[in-house]
């Protein structure tokens, strides 16, 4: 890379000139002779920087160069219980499932999910059930044995009378699961019940089926007799053909252009099932080319030939059927809209990613690049997936509906929580149109898990950081991610701590190190960060960030409330995201209390003062109250931010008297739903309706959601608001259900995608008098500066921590490894083709787009 400025650069310097270049490049010979000398004959240096080097264990050939910045690998103490099977287990358990059969001699009759439609019997989940807390705190803390495992299985059994949604539980697995081992144990599969509010899931309330055979038939049922009409109103077509053309009796067929895109929820209760579609423009970033044309469709009943339209839209104009329509188009009432907008001139790839605009002074240069150049500093059991860094260790899980969790979480020894994990990710938008007038998706439904793609390297992720697998069993197979997670040690650029002063030991300050565990899922258009980052103090911040596309809409006057103009007939719709986590802590154990602390104001009459100012101070005090009652612990934060909540430990005291506690600190755009009395998010969201709450920690309610919620606001099978009954809070193991999120007003900013500095949301788990002072005092990355008397020099210790004076390794030609899938029986399957990834990732955000014709 050259470090001189380039031709176009004629506002800078001139060059130099030939004989500077020379003495140039004399200097720059004789720093890299010294420094390989100093390295030469400094052999405890180069001990002490390659002591303990990563898995591809080398001694630099080349002096300078700097040590492997592989990561170190080691041992978990435990093994880890929350881990997803891997290949072949998930198919030994596929081929078991296969071949059951009940005490009548009845099997399940299973097709393939891949091929599955609404009317066939299927696998949706294999996944690792979370074993007892209880079970694996006696096997983690104590002596017992590894808890035994089990295996949740969910089926669609479209094929059973009545059709159903069939939940189980599998198990005791043995401990080396393979066809042969399953088919000698004694396994009982078991109805699994005793984790919803409404154990019973209507076969209405289903997600929607990979093979949409008959769902695509009824729209292009109620297309083909608009082929014209859209061409003429809409500028495209949904089909490649017209109606009963034949590729030998007319001239080649105009190529598809629309696409439609759904809503959810289908159901409200499981009565009824539908949908709203909207038709869309097909094309790079086509979640923002909505069109102003909307069908409500019925797909209640089990003979899809009873499947109907209820209404289509146009324009704001309502029809009960397409001929309807087709009759008022035909005889001129029909009021036409504004013909979608045909970009020219250069902005015909407007939604895509190529770059455009002028190029800036500099940018033809690379941008920093962080490198560790003495060793990684952290360590990693890959198989068990367990990390510690400077006194932090954890484990690591992935699962299908909302993908990585953290499992626990210590901090110097002391177990902190015993569960990270995100719960759900809610999106409710708005509009003046049917589609975004109806619209409240719940991703853990579409599976964020299963849709988390492999880490761009050096974009989404530093050069160096380590990278994860992630794994799951659904209806499309297995899907083996590699670089699912990745995790890296970065500089904050601030100082954790630091002061200038004046006497013996006050000037100084700490490196704000950090470890960042992330991993992103793309679901449909949004592109969603997950980021855990442990901080030296005993911090955790919890962030999440969006990207991607914005869900579009048709834009025209009526719209100005719901939305902002991102192009002359698209526009972005306002909507909330909400994101709940769940934070099981267990701070000096597992009895823990709820406690708000907050600020109030006062006056108080003090004597000491003079008349000048009056003897009446006004000033704020500090109110601590614990909260004894779950049916208290539906919890906002205090106007202002007047105070935060914390999770303490009443019979475990700091040394200053103070229960030892970890206190929950809104950082960035901590929101809950602005709605609350929305039809479409009447129960199944109740979790988002506040900031946090806290309840008694339960086996019973892992989760603040179901990958059915999303379909049943009515009766959700986990119904949020009744994990709080009433129980005692004191001195009980708690969970904190946590919001973060974005009121996501758009801009013009937002085309062609959101940016992750605004559309972003935080929290703080940060120690509460869980110490007696601060334990990053123990860093060695710090300084302390001695102030000198005149004519003296500037001292300071740095703990004798130096960075190597070393050569960076080069950074590896880019490639992206794609994703890696496996059929039911677990061999390699083929390589999708791109039409089939998108269809995968879109669903039914694009209906035909991936069709081959």
């Amino acid at each position: 890379m050259s470090f001189l400025h380039t031709k176009g650069d004629s506002h800078l310097s001139v060059g130099p000139s030939p004989k500077s270049t020379t003495r140039r490049t004399l200097a720059i010979f004789g720093l890299l002779t010294l420094s390989s000398a100093f390295l030469f004959f400094a052999p405890q240096f180069r001990a002490s920087i390659s002591s303990e080097i990563g898995e591809n264990t080398r001694t630099p050939t080349t002096p300078g160069e700097c040590v492997d910045t592989s990561p170190i690998l080691t041992s978990a103490p435990r093994q880890n219980v929350w881990k997803n099977f891997d290949v072949g287990e998930a198919a030994a358990i596929r081929d078991w499932l296969g071949k059951y059969k009940d005490e009548n001699g009845k099997g399940f009759n299973l097709t393939n999910g891949l091929a599955a439609t609404d009317f066939d019997n299927s696998i949706t989940l294999i996944e690792n059930f979370t074993p007892p807390k209880e079970d694996v705190l006696e096997f983690f803390d104590g002596e017992q044995a590894s808890p035994p495992r089990f295996a949740k299985i969910i089926l669609d059994l479209g094929n059973a009378s009545p059709a159903t949604v069939g939940q189980y539980l599998l198990g005791p697995l043995p401990n080396v699961i393979s066809k042969l081992s399953l088919s000698t144990s004694a396994l009982e599969l078991k109805p699994l019940r005793h984790i919803y509010t409404r154990p019973d899931v209507p076969y209405t309330a289903r997600l929607y089926a990979l093979n949409g055979t008959y769902t695509e038939k009824l729209f292009l049922d109620i297309i083909k007799p608009l082929y014209n009409v859209t061409q003429d109103l809409l500028g495209g077509v949904v089909l490649g053909r017209r109606p009963g053309q034949v590729l030998s009796d007319e001239p080649e067929p105009k190529p598809p252009t629309l696409l439609f895109a759904a809503t959810t929820p289908f159901s409200y209760d499981g009565s009824f099932r539908r949908m709203w579609i909207q038709l869309k423009k097909d094309g790079p970033g086509s979640f923002l080319m909505a069109l102003d044309m909307y069908f409500y469709v019925d797909f209640t009943s089990m003979d899809p030939a009873e499947w109907y339209l209820i209404r289509m839209v146009y324009n704001r104009q309502a029809f009960a059927s397409t001929e309807e329509f087709l009759e008022a188009y035909s005889n001129g009432t029909l009021k036409r809209s504004s013909l979608p907008e045909i970009p020219s001139g250069g902005e015909e790839a407007w939604a895509g990613r190529e770059r455009r605009g002028n190029k800036r002074d500099l940018d033809e240069r690379a941008g920093p690049r962080q490198v560790s150049f003495n060793g990684p500093r952290y360590r990693v059991d890959k198989d068990n997936q367990w990390i510690s860094w400077m006194g932090w260790s954890f484990y690591l899980s992935f699962a299908r509906d909302m993908g990585l969790s953290l499992w626990d979480v210590r901090f110097r020894g002391e177990r902190i929580l015993y569960e990270i994990s995100p719960q759900e990710a809610l999106a409710v938008y708005s509009g003046s149109d049917p589609h975004q007038g109806s619209t409240v998706f719940l991703d853990g439904g579409f599976g964020m898990g299963t849709a988390t793609r492999a880490m761009i390297r050096g974009y989404d992720c530093p050069y160096d950081a380590l990278f994860l697998p992630g794994i799951t069993h659904t209806n499309v197979g297995t899907l083996l991610q590699q670089d699912a997670i990745c995790v890296f040690e970065r500089d904050s650029g601030k100082p954790l701590s630091r002061h200038i002063g004046y006497l013996k030991g006050e000037m100084g300050a700490i490196k704000g190190y950090e470890l960042v565990v992330r991993t992103i899922s793309t679901v449909g258009n949004y592109d969603y960060l997950f980021d855990y980052t442990f901080q030296l103090d005993g911090t955790i911040e919890v962030r999440v960030s969006a990207s991607g596309y914005l869900q579009g809409a048709w834009w025209d006057d009526a719209e100005m409330s719901y939305g902002t103009k991102i192009r002359d007939t698209y526009m972005g719709s306002v909507h909330d995201h909400v994101i709940n986590y769940k934070f099981d802590f267990d701070v000096a154990g597992t009895r823990n209390s709820l406690m708000a602390v907050t600020l109030e104001n006062e006056v108080v009459h003090q004597p000491w003062f003079d008349d000048d100012w009056g003897q009446d101070v006004h000033q704020q005090k500090i109110v601590r109250t614990m909260i004894r009652n779950e049916s208290d612990a539906l919890l906002d934060y205090p106007k202002n931010y007047e105070g935060v909540y914390a999770i303490v430990n009443e019979e475990k005291l700091n040394r200053w008297g103070y229960p030892r506690g970890y206190a929950i600190h809104p950082g960035i755009s901590p929101i809950h739903l602005t709605n609350l009395n929305s039809k479409r998010t009447q129960n199944n969201v109740n979790f988002a309706k506040h900031h946090l709450a806290v309840s008694r920690r339960k086996d019973s309610e892992p989760r603040s959601s179901s990958m059915w919620n999303i379909n049943l606001p009515g009766t959700p099978p986990v119904d949020f608001y009744k994990f709080f009954d009433g129980e005692s809070l004191e001195q009980e193991d708690l969970t904190a259900w946590v919001n973060l999120g974005m009121h996501h007003i758009p801009r013009a900013e937002d085309s062609p995608m959101t940016l992750t500095n605004i559309a972003t949301s935080s929290v703080l788990l940060t120690p509460f008098n869980f110490n007696d002072w601060d334990p990053a005092m123990e860093s060695m990355n710090a300084i302390i500066i001695d102030i000198p008397e005149p004519g003296e020099t500037w001292s300071g210790n740095e703990n004798d921590v130096e960075i190597a004076f070393c050569v960076p390794p080069r950074v590896d030609r880019w490639n992206y490894p794609g994703i890696n899938v496996f059929e039911e029986d677990g061999t390699p399957g083929r390589p999708l083709r791109v039409h089939e990834m998108r269809q995968q990732a879109e669903s039914y955000h694009a209906i035909f787009a991936a069709t081959e014709l």
